[in-house]
């Protein structure tokens, strides 16, 4: 199988997590700003689909190269071998973006890329017409940083994000591969008791659960590589997601509970549980945080609670973080990571964070403020 070169992209501050994934898998990385690359073949493509959690996609580098001027993008452009990855059908839509590069205007960027590439394969497939992208979606970017363009091809479709099993959620919901990162920085084991507090539509304990009896995260999705029949040998895409279903083990015991003050969000919760087949795994409850306690020990506790961005609605969320801090300061042998985009949690949480990280809900900058639990043996 041909090797190709491979970009795993990340939303910032998660780069080193998704890289750590990658090693875990038993690739080499190189992890940079937005993205981890690696290398691979079809095969390889498949199987990082379906199993990086924390990723937004993976993309095939089709060339990269230095252009200041439209004459340098289009020849350049054109040299690349696109007929060994587009077919003759193949329906390639072209998105770009451009930071501080003398070719900034977008819109054109797009046009020269999609004119040099339907020269070159009209040539090569000896089409004098326009080519007919009627077949499957190819989908390709051009991407311009400092005069260097980066080609890729998304492998992925829609974001990695996206697992499928998310039925409905509520007004603020946590991208499913943002809560797979807090649980892997909670360093939590399936030993151990896991709660979300302020658990929404239920999506950090269900990530926990995927990663408890390690299900594969893209096991209930397609990918666009899937539908590229030129590049996939037949049967490769049923034979990696038999391997991924062997590889899930349902026979831990796991502990995980989700809580909610909105009842409706609990059923909403119990709704996606049930499409991710793990109703069984997790426990969800009404309950507000300032009625929970336990005698468990050894737990961890992630959560992501309101961030008060309304004026009118801060001063609510800031008598929770008190509420917060007046139960958890006394769960000492339970560690506690707290994301939320107001900088003056500790303020209100009573104690100062074991540490800090900071993290990108989307556009918004929020910290992740982590207590390290002392554990009991």
């Amino acid at each position: 199988m041909q090797k190709y070169q491979l970009i795993a992209t990340a939303a910032a501050g998660v780069e080193a997590l998704v890289g750590r994934e990658l090693r875990d898998l038993g690739y080499q990385t190189q992890v940079e700003n937005g993205r981890v690359r690696f290398e691979g073949t079809i095969k390889d493509v498949l199987r990082t689909n379906l199993w990086l959690r924390i990723a937004d996609r993976v993309k095939i580098v089709v060339g990269e190269f230095e252009a200041t001027t439209f004459d340098e993008l289009f020849d350049q452009t054109k040299a690349l071998a696109w007929e060994d990855l587009l077919p003759l059908d193949a329906n390639f839509p072209v998105e770009g973006k451009s930071h501080h590069s003398i070719l900034h205007n977008v819109p054109s960027v797009q046009a020269i890329v999609k004119k040099a590439i339907v020269e070159r394969l009209g040539t090569v497939y000896h089409r004098r017409t326009r080519l007919p992208e009627t077949g499957a979606t190819y989908p390709l970017e051009v991407a311009i940083a400092k005069n260097h363009v980066l080609l890729t091809l998304d492998t992925s479709g829609s974001s990695l994000f996206k697992r499928g099993y998310r039925k409905a959620k509520g007004g603020a919901p946590l991208k499913e591969n943002l809560a797979a990162a807090l649980v892997s920085l909670a360093h939590w084991f399936p030993d151990n008791p896991f709660v979300d507090p302020v658990c929404g539509s239920g999506t950090i304990p269900i990530e926990a659960a995927l990663i408890g009896y390690n299900i594969a995260p893209g096991l209930n999705r397609e990918f666009a590589v899937e539908r590229w029949v030129s590049l996939v040998p037949e049967s490769l895409s049923d034979q990696l997601r038999d391997q991924a279903m062997d590889a899930a083990n349902y026979d831990i015991d796991l502990d995980i509970t989700g809580y909610d003050i909105d009842g409706q969000m609990i059923e909403i919760a119990k709704e996606n549980a049930r499409s991710a087949g793990l109703s069984q795994a997790i426990t969800f409850k009404q309950l507000a945080v300032k009625d929970w306690h336990t005698d468990k020990i050894n737990g961890v506790l992630v959560a992501n609670p309101p961030y008060g961005e309304r004026l009118s609605d801060l001063d609510s969320v800031r008598e929770l973080y008190r509420q917060m801090g007046a139960i958890y300061r006394q769960m000492t042998t339970w560690s506690k990571y707290i994301l939320t985009a107001d900088l003056e949690f500790e303020k209100y949480y009573g104690a100062p964070a074991t540490k800090r990280r900071k993290l990108y809900n989307g556009a918004l900058r929020t910290d992740l403020f982590q207590y390290w639990g002392h554990k009991q043996r």
